[in-house]
């Protein structure tokens, strides 16, 4: 048996000595949620919690599981107050960690209940802090409105959830459900981390999908929107989804759920993101994705990438982020693991299942690859360094990130993996694939939500079992070291390389024109919105030396008001007058004309095959099952 690290040895005595304070516990805490006002933006939150008498200390969840951060939105918590006995307590938010909330339970009190309201978000943040709202829908996150105890085990205590709807309202969730009627719901009783990690979408549009309906357990895309005509899904797509369910599978060789659920929600006036969770997965798209084939293809990874984190992030789980409970702080060292590989298997998955191309997956593999190829903030920060800062970075703006580096573990992550996969196929001459390892990884035995943690030193030995190689090397050399270029071996070794195109991809011209932004970044080396705002410059490219920089505003080209064809007409008859580009900035209240001595024309990234090298990619992206029949039928 390998030694435990010191991190894993810290969880496990955290979790001993939370599991005895937690069996004190002789009946579920009672938590009761009403949602009838989400219309208005409001949920109110009464909680029954069993006390001893004595210095009590309450916790709002603040280091959640996937948000990779200390991201509870705790400032939305409003109304506070604690009683006893029918009398009410005096509270003290805590100085220092201000997610605990101290009081003095009073003698012959044997609990305490707590009434508070949550303010759904309405600003600009992600994930729980997101809005997740609208006059017909709602997204719940458990984390939202609860708090638990100080020294509780996530794992051991329990909690039995009530949620009031609005009227007509339908719901879906991993949860299980004990009784149902009118709008109440009553769940039944699930430990804390269970309750933490099972959302729940409702709304007045709602429809279920049941998928790969010859496999069990069940898995059903439950979905939620704005409209009821946001609710239609093509066959087609329907067959996709059914797919994937039958390709992760496949590729994983178990699952660790007991039925697993889509929670799908379209809508333009939600945040848009995806969370994973053991049983289930929070999507959220615009309101036209199942309708617009565009959208729909813009979107397609999301699911698979969510999906694959039941495996990869839920049940097996990096160490420094298996806590205990949601006030230990995790430590993020692994995400080119867990958000890195995912990115890599959420795409394969993707394109096993139909829901891309293969052209879709080069598409997307050549535009990260030259991007971070082309990065100058990796000739300073390693790559493990964005899993450290994580929590920093995923707040960062976008304004320098070429400079700064982004959470760059997961497509940087997805690169190196893509390697690994080829370096497997051909030291075993094809009898082994990256497939192995997630089998061996990620399989086990079938069965309910289990966490199992793991290190590098485990990540490593399971590759070893695969093909053996020095894997540690390898990752220490593209993860713990600085590289000026980014890890393209991958794309190499499949049969391919990147080249460039003066002619603007299609999936670029749809990601244009869903977040209205202009990319310019392989030529001028500028990425702009739609009103001209810079949002940055690649240091060293030719609009970094002509003085142009992140936040200015482009105003004119050429003495010709700005426009994203104006200014790509530009780019391109430069090439042939070898005049200079004129563009017109603005900085605060001050004007500037920059001149840019650039005449290599548009430049866009895509993957060329190389014939001289078997086509390995091909190999590494075909279906492991068959497609089912498509189906779309209504519940």
């Amino acid at each position: 048996m390998k030694p435990k690290s010191k991190l894993t040895a810290l969880i496990i005595s955290l979790a001993m000595s939370f599991a005895a304070a937690a069996s004190a516990q002789t009946s579920p805490i009672k938590l009761d949620v009403d949602a009838t006002d989400a219309p208005r933006y409001i949920l109110h939150a009464r909680l029954h919690i069993p006390a001893q008498p004595g210095p009590f200390t309450l916790l709002y969840p603040k280091w959640l599981p996937g948000e990779h951060g200390p991201d509870g939105p705790i400032t939305d918590l409003v109304g506070l107050k604690i009683s006893a006995a029918g009398k009410t307590m005096n509270w003290q938010r805590d100085a220092d960690n201000m997610f605990a909330f101290h009081l003095t339970v009073p003698a012959g009190v044997n609990a305490v209940d707590v009434f508070f309201d949550f303010l759904l978000p309405s600003g600009s943040g992600a994930y729980s802090s997101g809005v997740s709202s609208t006059a017909t829908l709602l997204d719940l996150s458990w984390n939202q409105v609860l708090l638990y105890p100080q020294r509780t085990n996530a794992y051991d205590t329990q909690y039995a959830a009530t949620l009031h709807l609005p009227e007509g309202w339908k719901f879906g969730t991993a949860l299980p459900v004990s009784s149902s009627s009118d709008a109440r719901i009553q769940f039944s009783p699930v430990s804390l981390e269970t309750l933490v990690d099972s959302p729940v979408i409702t709304g007045d549009y709602f429809r279920t999908v049941d998928l790969a309906k010859d496999m069990k357990p069940s898995h059903k895309l439950d979905i939620v929107a704005d409209s009821a005509a946001a609710l239609e899904i093509k066959p087609e797509d329907a067959g996709h989804f059914s797919h994937l369910v039958m390709e992760a599978n496949a590729l994983f060789g178990a699952h660790h759920y007991r039925d697993y659920h889509f929670l799908l929600t379209l809508s333009d006036h939600v945040a848009h993101f995806g969370l994973e969770h053991h049983e289930s997965s929070d999507n959220r798209q615009g309101e036209k994705f199942l309708t617009d084939e565009d959208a729909r293809k813009l979107g397609a990874s999301l699911l698979p990438h969510e999906m694959a984190h039941s495996w990869n992030g839920k049940y097996r789980r990096p160490a420094g982020l298996a806590t205990p409970d949601f006030e230990q702080p995790m430590q993020g060292d692994l995400l080119w693991v867990y958000e890195g590989l995912t990115t890599y298997l959420g795409n394969l998955l993707a394109t096993r299942s139909g829901l891309w191309t293969n052209a879709d997956f080069q598409n997307d593999l050549a535009s990260s690859g030259a991007a971070l190829d082309r990065q100058p903030g990796r000739t300073w920060r390693p790559l493990s360094d964005t899993t450290v800062a994580a929590q920093l970075l995923y707040k960062s703006s976008p304004e320098g990130a070429a400079w700064r580096r982004k959470t760059d573990f997961y497509s940087e992550g997805a690169l190196i993996w893509l390697e690994a996969d080829t370096l497997i196929r051909q030291q075993s001459k094809g009898r082994y694939s990256l497939d192995d390892f997630c089998r061996k990884f990620y399989g086990g035995q079938s069965g309910p939500p289990q966490v199992v943690p793991y290190t590098f030193d485990d990540v490593v030995a399971t590759l070893d079992e695969v093909v053996p190689y020095n894997w540690r090397e390898f990752f220490q050399k593209r993860i713990y070291e600085i590289n000026p270029r980014a890890p393209l071996g991958g794309i190499e070794n499949s049969g391919w390389h990147l080249a460039y195109t003066n002619k603007v991809p299609a999936a670029l011209k749809s990601r244009e024109g869903a977040h209205k932004f202009t990319d310019l970044s392989f030529s001028l080396g500028l990425l702009l919105k739609s009103d001209g705002y810079v949002t940055d410059v690649l240091p060293g490219s030719s609009a970094d030396k002509a003085g142009i920089g992140p936040a200015m505003k482009l105003v004119a080209v050429n003495d010709r008001a700005w426009t994203p064809e104006i200014l790509r007409r530009a780019v391109s008859l430069a090439s042939t007058n070898r005049e200079p580009l004129e563009l017109l900035v603005e900085n605060s209240d001050y004007f500037k004309t920059c001149k840019l001595n650039y005449h290599d024309g548009e430049k866009y990234p895509y993957l060329e095959r190389d014939t001289k090298k078997p086509d390995l990619l091909a190999e590494i992206l075909k279906p492991l099952t068959p497609e089912p029949v498509a189906s779309a039928e209504k519940k």
